[in-house]
């Protein structure tokens, strides 16, 4: 999480925008990687994921999320390749929208903030940065990290059984 912090900050930091007119904020939340990086952070590791269990699947071996079954059902068996990539995508999609929204809220709020607290502008923008890579750099961890994690069991097991 710190190194993400130290990638992204200088990135947000030139993205930062002094203008409130709704094509300057859509212009900063497009342009804000604490924007993207959730949803990047999820497809790429649910990918992973989805990818490696496929020669389980292929081998007998039943899904245990019940997102990726045929029946929405634990244990079960899996949703066929490219209906599990889609279900990703959309998920990544939904993970966008929802990083969006928090970012557009954290800059709205900000700037009323800042009209408000005029002499406080510079330490409302300041932590109004730090909440978006915090909750980009937590949101990531949150999404990925059991994905990850899933990715080197099946890759391990894999490796195991020689498939």
């Amino acid at each position: 999480m710190l190194a993400t912090t130290f990638v992204l900050l200088p990135l947000v930091a030139r993205g930062q925008t002094q203008d409130p007119s709704p094509g300057g904020l859509a212009a900063a939340i497009a342009l804000d990687p604490t924007t993207y990086a959730p949803a990047v952070a999820f497809y790429v590791s649910a990918r992973m994921d989805w990818s490696s269990s496929q020669p389980l699947f292929r081998n007998g071996f039943l899904e245990a999320n019940p997102v990726f079954t045929i029946s929405g059902r634990p244990m079960d068996v899996a949703l066929s390749y490219g209906a599990g990539n889609r279900r990703i995508l959309n998920d990544a999609f939904v993970t966008l929208e929802l990083s969006a929204m928090n970012n557009l809220i954290d800059r709205v709020s900000v700037l009323a903030l800042s009209e408000r607290f005029p002499q406080h502008r510079t330490l409302i923008r300041r932590l109004g940065l730090v909440e978006r890579i915090t909750v980009a750099s937590l949101t990531s961890y949150e999404l990925s990290a059991a994905h990850l994690q899933q990715w080197r069991t099946n890759r391990d097991l894999v490796r195991q059984l020689g498939y």
